[in-house]
Formats: structure tokens, sequence, C-alpha cells
């Protein structure tokens, strides 16, 4: 494949990865979703995860459908990414992409589960080892060096099954060989110990340089050496103790045509260097070669040593992930019988922030499991679609990120926040985020970018939330419920968030009406809301607790008075007795959804 074949490498990328890696090396790169090799050929991180994303999962991002989705999985990817052993592995994290084959979904699911069980049963000695193994690959910056030094750590640790059954594997004797001719040629040239040979010319050499031709004369000279014969001996004698240079090589050196005692040492030094600088530079030559020579006959181990310890990385990267989050593996329905359900969800992002424990979600659609929810919730219905209505800031968008959330991750193969969950595979995933603008601009590329995934082939889960944000009420209404429509006609599973639940009449039979309530304020005047959807309820927005809180917190008299009209307007009694069952209330989560 010619790289200009590839999403996002255009004449420029193609030269520079050409100049830089070769066209065979560079496609090997892309296939392989190498990142760091692409970055060291001059692309910015972020270029080579876009293309290497489209390269190695291309048919799984377009399962994406909206802007607003994308940006989801990328902030998924940055939460697993908080996980990761090595940067390599934050890299290989990059680009996982969603999966479109339920096999292979299921596939990674069983190596991530996997994993977490030999991590977990791991003791506490031994994790540290390895945190430790990999935290100096790092420092080491990923070298082959490094990983074969990282392969034999972990193969010392002694486990063998799950994620590290590859570097039991490895042929001990073969890497330690690799190790020596590794650590000799790492560098700009043959490391030290490795040839004495090549040490001890170097350590000739390095005393020649500190030598000085007129103070040799003047040591010599005052030592009562005045005639030539003699003079040439003790010069002999002299660098035979410097250099610990054979005696051959020293005459060798010794010049023939000098003026003076000062111009002969001057040139017998200068002839010596030269000599032992050229041995020095040809033993080097012949130790690389034989150097090379064994790190090619170990190429295939160094080969495997690369790869098991990267993908033992990466494997414990996304099952420290799994635990962080207590995530359990999600099981999959038949787009025959789609449905998504979630049993007590966490939001990621919440969970990841919020100092205090995050309220725990039920919910479903379409063919699920779920025999009933929490006891004020009821039990949820098979319909494929609801309209989510409630309180202000009472997480109606946060339920519908975290369905999101829960879509992405077992799409990519990976377990989700949650205690049970059921997951159709969507063709489409269309998150619309609320935006809010009265511009005929936003409605049409909104109108674009959600209603073709309902019209063609395949599933689509549909999460849109305050759709009527960008046009005004009365129409809003209307297409809404066009949407919905929509959406129950083409067999899709959809949420969609409203304050015009009451407008939407009449609902098509196979969606329903859910309801988030909020239920005053507690005596920090925080908002009481009992995030779990009462199914088949219609929940009510609650500008009196908002107005209350208002009234309560005004410190200047002239706004306490207006904020006093608005009580008047939501009901005057209302606000008051708010107030006062905060006042008595002792206390409940004050962790508050959007």
């Amino acid at each position: 494949m010619r790289l200009e074949e590839y999403w996002g490498v255009g004449p420029k990328t193609r030269e520079r990865l050409v100049d830089t890696l070769g066209a065979d090396r560079a496609a090997t790169a892309i296939e392989r979703g190498d990142v760091r090799a692409l970055t060291d050929a001059g692309l910015t991180r972020g270029r080579a995860t876009h293309i290497l994303r489209r390269a190695t999962g291309n048919d799984g991002m377009e399962t994406l459908a909206t802007a607003d989705a994308r940006e989801a999985y990328k902030d998924v990817l940055d939460l697993v990414v908080e996980h990761a052993l090595t940067e390599r592995a934050a890299d290989r994290i990059r680009i996982l992409t969603p999966l479109i084959d339920p096999a292979a979904m299921e596939s990674r699911l069983d190596d991530v589960e996997r994993a977490r069980e030999v991590w977990a049963a791991l003791s506490d000695d031994d994790q540290r080892a390895v945190l430790a193994a990999y935290d100096t690959y790092d420092e080491r910056d990923g070298t082959e060096l490094a990983a074969v030094e990282t392969a034999i750590s972990l193969a010392e640790i002694g486990v063998d099954d799950g994620p590290f059954e590859p570097v039991s594997s490895l042929d001990p004797e073969a890497l330690a060989d690799a190790t020596t001719a590794l650590e000799a040629s790492a560098g700009d040239r043959i490391q030290g110990d490795v040839d004495a040979e090549l040490d001890s010319l170097r350590t000739a050499l390095d005393s020649l340089e500190g030598l000085d031709a007129d103070t040799l004369v003047s040591e010599l000279r005052d030592g009562g050496v005045t005639d030539v014969d003699r003079f040439r001996e003790a010069l002999e004698d002299r660098l035979l103790a410097e250099t610990d240079l054979t005696i051959d090589r020293i005459r060798e050196a010794m010049a023939t045509d000098a003026a003076d005692a000062a111009d002969f040492v001057a040139q017998t030094l200068r002839q010596l260097r030269i000599s032992v600088q050229s041995a020095a530079d040809e033993r080097e030559e012949a130790v690389i070669t034989d150097v090379e020579s064994t790190v090619e006959r170990h190429r295939d181990a160094i080969d495997d040593a690369v790869t098991a310890v990267d993908e033992i990385a990466l494997s414990l990267s996304l099952a420290r992930f799994a635990d962080a989050y207590d995530c359990t593996r999600p099981t999959f329905a038949d787009a025959d019988d789609a449905a998504i359900s979630v049993v007590e969800a966490r939001n990621l992002r919440l969970a990841a922030e919020a100092d205090e424990s995050v309220q725990v979600i039920t919910y479903a659609l379409g063919s699920h499991d779920v025999e009933s929810g929490p006891d004020a919730a009821g039990t949820p219905g098979d319909e494929r679609v609801s309209v989510l209505t409630g309180a202000n800031s009472g997480g109606k968008t946060t339920l519908l990120e975290t369905l999101c959330q829960v879509t992405v991750l077992a799409s990519m193969g990976l377990p989700v926040p949650a205690a049970r969950a059921e997951v159709t595979p969507v063709d489409s995933l269309v998150f619309h985020r609320r935006h809010a603008s009265f511009n005929a601009g936003v409605l049409e590329s909104t109108l674009r970018s959600i209603v073709p995934p309902l019209t063609d082939d395949g599933k689509t889960l549909m999460l849109v939330d305050e759709f009527e944000a960008i046009t005004e009420p009365g129409r809003a209404a209307d297409l809404l419920l066009g949407l919905v429509t929509l959406a129950v006609d083409r067999d899709a599973l959809g949420v969609f968030v409203t304050h015009l639940a009451e407008d939407l009449d009449p609902l098509p039979d196979a969606a329903r009406v859910d309801g988030i309530f909020a239920e005053g304020l507690n005596p920090e005047l925080e908002l009481r809301v009992d995030y779990q959807p009462r199914f088949d309820t219609l929940g009510r927005s609650t500008p009196e607790f908002i107005v209350s809180r208002l009234v309560a917190n005004a410190d200047d008299r002239t706004e306490r008075v207006g904020f006093e009209t608005l009580a008047e307007a939501v009901g005057q009694e209302i606000v008051q007795r708010t107030l006062a069952d905060a006042r008595w209330t002792d206390g409940s989560s004050s962790t508050v959804g959007e």
C-alpha cells in the first residue's frame, strides 16, 4: 500500500516520512500503530494519532457519527491513558478505536479480564517490581535495550500466565547476549568495558593528550639526560610508563628528522597520537561489526522482547483503568433484539473528579434484562426510545454522557463503569450536546449531523440533549417529535433530553417519558436531586429551588428584592417552604449533575 493511500498522509507528510524512515519502514510503522516512529520522523503526536486511528480502525471511527460523539470518545481515552504504565502504552491507548466485529470486542475483553485477574493475584512486592521495571523502561526512553532488560526483569518475577506468558517463553541466554551487545552499542560509540584492547587504546590516547612536549623535555633534562641516545631511551621509558603502549608502537612513532630535542618530542607525541587514534578507530570498527553480528543473530529474540514488553504494558494499563473505576464486562445484545441497559452505572468524568461518591444510575431501553430499577424508579419498559425530562441541573446530560461512555468503551472491547451492562454494537453513535444558539446555520448543521445516521441502514443509538436550544420552542417541539418518530420508525435506540415533553403529543407507542426529580435544597443550599430517572414518569423543571437559593444567598437588599419578585412569580409559598425544609434537612448527596 502506498503511503498516500493512508488517511491523512499528504505529499508533505509522505516526503517527511520517506526522508526519515524510508517508504517501507514508514508503511510498517503505520500498520503497526507505532506512534513513536511517526513522531520521531517529525510529525506531531496529535497528527500521528489521527493517522494511526484511521489506519488501524477506520471502520470503527465511522461509527462515531457526530463531533460530540468523537469528543466523548477522546475524553474516555484521556481517562484510560491516565492509567498507562508507559508512554508507549499511552500512545497505544490513544489509537484504540471502536471495533465493528463483536468477536473482536469479546477477544479484547478476554485479554483485559485475564490481565486484571493476574495483576490482582500478584503480591504487593511483585506488583511493585513490575511497576519499577516499567518506570526504568520509560526513563530509558523505551529503547530496544530497555525493552530487553525489562523483559528479563519481568521474567525473573516468575509469572508465566495471562499477559506475562510471552516473556516466559523468551530465550534467557539469547536475551543475555543481546543485552551485552545492545549495551555495547548504546550511544554514539562502543561503550567501555566491552573490549579490553579498545579500552587500552582509548586509555593510552587519553594519556597522550595529557602530555606536553616542552614539559617532557624539561623533566628529562632535569633528570640528567644530556646525550641524544640517552634522551631517546628516557623518552621511551617515560612513554611506556605513561601510556602502557608497546615498545614497538612507541619506536615506530619516534621522529627521525627532528631539529632539536623539543622538536623530537613534539613530532613523536604527534605521530604516536595519530597511530593510537587510528588503531582505536580500526579496533572500534571491528568491535562494531562483531556487536552488530550479535544483535542480528538475536534479532528475533530482541523483537520478541520488545513486543512482549509493549503488549504486557498495554494489557496491564487497561486492567488498571478497569480496576480504578470498578468496571465490569458488558454483554452484547443482537441487533434484532437491540438494547442498551446499565445497572448501577457511574459517569467516568464525575467519578474521576468528585470528592464524594457519585450516585449510581440504572437505565434501560429495548430488549433488556433489567427486571426492576431502584425502589422509586419502577421497572423500565422495553421501549427503544425515551424522552428524558426533569429538574434543572438534575443529571440528564450526565446520564446521556454515561450511556455514551458505556457504548464507546464496550465497542472498544473494554469493561464499563457499571455493576452490569448490556449493549448492542451500533453502526452509528449519535451524541448531540446542548448548543444554545437560535441560528439557522446551527439548526441546519445539526440536522445534517443527526438525521442521516437514522436514514442509513444499520443500528443507531441517538443521545440528543435539549434539541430545542437551537430553535424557537414552538417549532422545536415539532422538530423534536419528528426526530423521536423517525428514531422509532427506524428501530433505533435513543434518549432525547427535553423540557418540552408535554408538547410532544402524541408520542409514538414505542417511546416513553422518564423523569428526574429534584427534592429541594440541603442546609448548604445545594440542590438535592435523585439522579435516578423514574420510568414512565414526567419530570419537571424546578426553578423554585434555584430562586430559593438566590433569595437566601442575596447579600444586597436591592438584589434580594429582585429575587423575591421572581419568588412571587414561581410561588412565594413554595420558595419559603423550600428554605424552611433546607434549614431542617440533615443533608444529602452534594454531587450535582449537569
